[in-house]
């Protein structure tokens, strides 16, 4: 079922009761090493977390890089490294891309020319369909979906929700409700300003999320949101949206993972309710990523 309207989101919400043998954690992550790396400025027209003013040094995104790998083995999480190409700078963000569920890789269909090139790599899906996933590749549907950018799932219960923009659209949103082998799917708009969901909410091992209302253009949407997780719902201000703090991961039910951009904006009350929730906050520098307008999540792509 795919709902548009906050009011009939909240009743469907309530019949909704959870899978047996849900499971919200993945058994690996995938990310690409940036190689050549720079500032595709073709993004940059609705990507407004962009930096243009500096030329971004790619001896430097590189380290950063494999600082965040290593941060994430030692939580104990197994990280598959796929190399990047200096044709597609924006490949060190694949979770826009590429998306699993339990025996199913998802292609997305990307938005821009540079990024569609990222789709027509065939060594993740070989590695994949070797090892008996079937791929399901959007690109071959007239929409735009440019996957865990703009939806955001709570697993557990396949429930998804989906922020329209330019990144996205409505036949999109149902190609992907029906890929994912979602239940449930709110769609709601974004504001004008804001190009990827995941930049301003994260669902956090299936029990808690965060958000910034403000980038809510949809009547009621923070509400029906709230109502999905409550009493475990951290909404965030403009600062923390702007340093990537709804750009945050869980990979279990207590590692959780942002930038040290995000880390250090984090207000001490927030960073107290997380770790109320059992939530252990682990972060890296990756500012010369974040130039590129992504950050932490956007570079881990969840392997079921």
């Amino acid at each position: 079922m795919i709902i548009s309207h906050a009011n009939d989101f909240i009743r469907a919400l309530k019949e909704l009761d959870l899978p047996a043998g849900s499971n919200s954690v993945p058994k690996r992550v995938l990310m690409v090493e940036p190689e050549g790396f720079y500032v595709n400025e073709q993004s940059a027209l609705d990507n407004h977390y962009m930096d243009l003013q500096h030329v971004a040094d790619p001896g430097r995104a590189v380290r950063q890089f494999h600082g965040l790998v290593e941060l994430i083995r030692k939580s104990g999480t197994e990280v598959l490294v796929f190399p990047g190409n200096p044709k597609t700078p924006d490949d060190v963000f694949p979770n826009n891309v590429f998306a699993w569920v339990p025996g199913r890789l998802i292609i997305g269909n990307m938005r821009y020319p540079i990024r569609k090139l990222e789709a027509e790599r065939n060594d993740i899906p070989a590695y994949f369909t070797k090892r008996g996933y079937e791929v399901v590749d959007l690109r071959k549907k007239d929409c735009v979906a440019e996957l865990t950018g703009v939806l955001i799932m709570d697993r557990a219960r396949r429930i998804g929700f989906c922020g329209i923009s330019e990144r996205v659209d409505r036949a999109g949103a149902a190609a992907m409700h029906e890929a994912f082998g979602l239940r449930l799917t709110y769609c709601f708009d974004l504001t004008p300003d804001e190009y990827h969901t995941n930049v301003v909410f994260s669902i956090l091992a299936a029990r808690a999320c965060v958000l910034y209302p403000g980038a809510c253009a949809e009547p009621g949407a923070v509400e029906a949101i709230e109502a999905a997780f409550p009493g475990r719902t951290l909404l965030l201000d403009r600062s923390e949206k702007d340093h990537f703090v709804g750009n945050c991961i869980s990979l279990n039910d207590r590692d959780l993972f942002m930038s040290k951009a995000a880390a250090d904006a984090l207000r001490p009350a927030n960073r107290r309710r997380l770790e109320s929730w059992g939530f252990r906050i682990h972060s890296t520098a990756l500012d010369e990523l974040e130039k590129a307008g992504g950050s932490l999540r956007c570079m881990v792509a969840k392997v079921f």
